[in-house]
């Protein structure tokens, strides 16, 4: 009698053994699955490469200020009320104050952005470790510790969004000077941070000939309506050294550059034109003409020079 009892006690105390363990096991799971979510889903590399490739095209794009309304109603010396562009009634001096403001925003906004990818990066590598290194124990044991960080990752992912659009700037003095309202009442002005994406030379339809080229270039939203930039010719010596250059406007997204002098490197720049409420740029993409190294003592058949070459593209 008392050896039956024994087995069942021993029994049922296995039994209770088994469903603890079958709990935590469920616990493990469930808990291990909610990590390997976050993991293929906000932090994917195809995400994290996604978010990278916007970071590395906005520290190319251009940014402006932009200030609203843009246009308001002012009456002249008659009393008669004209339509004025905002920009003619701001006080140049505290433009350019808003503007330095919102170069420091914007390269504060950069260097965040940069820095919120390495800890997401990071981040990944370290819930990766977690849950294919820990067995069952240490994981569970350590809930806490990864729980509390799948909330900072989270919430750094939130931040990266928002970082990726330009945000307003504060005006803490008024821009609009009285005297250029004549009696018209001050608006209320409100400027904030606008990006445009950079200008690439097409590197397929860009040509050299022997005394001129052809460039063309694009933006990657294919902008439908073009504006004004500004591309730059640079005669390179000795190698990269530049020589003389020529600046352009151009209205267009093509231009053929002509009397260049055969046989030398040529560095062209294409830009967007400068305005009065650019406040960063640091990027410009370059290509350059391949340098002829044709030597004269050679033979008229080995210094030909080719009808057409391909332009070098420009380490950025």
């Amino acid at each position: 009698m008392a050896e039956t009892r024994n087995e069942l006690e021993t029994s049922l105390e296995s039994t209770g053994h088994s469903r603890e363990d079958n709990g935590s096991w469920e616990r493990y799971l469930e808990r291990r699955n909610l990590v390997l979510h976050f993991l293929h889903s906000d932090l994917s590399l195809c995400n994290l490469q996604h978010h990278r490739n916007n970071a590395e095209l906005l520290q190319k794009c251009y940014f402006y200020l932009e200030i609203e309304p843009k246009h308001v109603n002012v009456r002249d010396q008659n009393h008669v009320v004209h339509c004025t562009d905002i920009l003619q009634l701001i006080d140049p001096i505290r433009l350019e104050r808003m503007k330095k403001v919102g170069k420091n925003q914007t390269e504060i906004q950069l260097v965040l952005l940069t820095e919120l990818l390495e800890q997401l990066e990071q981040g990944r590598e370290e819930l990766s470790c977690f849950v294919e290194t820990w067995d069952m124990v240490t994981f569970l044991s350590r809930w806490d510790m990864i729980l509390q960080r799948l909330s900072e990752l989270s919430q750094s992912v939130k931040n990266l969004h928002s970082l990726q659009v330009p945000g307003k700037l504060y005006v803490k003095h008024r821009l609009v000077l009285y005297a250029g309202l004549r009696g018209t009442g001050l608006p209320d002005i409100r400027v904030s941070l606008y990006a445009k994406r950079p200008l690439f030379f097409d590197r397929n339809e860009s040509v050299a000939h022997k005394d001129w080229a052809k460039l063309k270039w694009y933006t990657e939203d294919q902008e439908s309506q073009l504006e004004e930039c500004e591309l730059l010719t640079k005669l390179l010596t000795n190698g990269s050294q530049p020589g003389y250059s020529r600046l352009q406007q151009v209205t267009s997204n093509t231009c053929v550059v002509q009397n260049l002098q055969p046989g030398s490197s040529y560095e062209f720049t294409i830009r967007r034109a400068h305005t009065a409420t650019l406040v960063f740029a640091k990027w410009h993409d370059s290509i350059t003409t391949p340098r002829s190294h044709e030597d004269p003592s050679l033979t008229p058949r080995r210094t030909r020079v080719p009808a057409q070459q391909r332009l070098v593209a420009k380490p950025p």
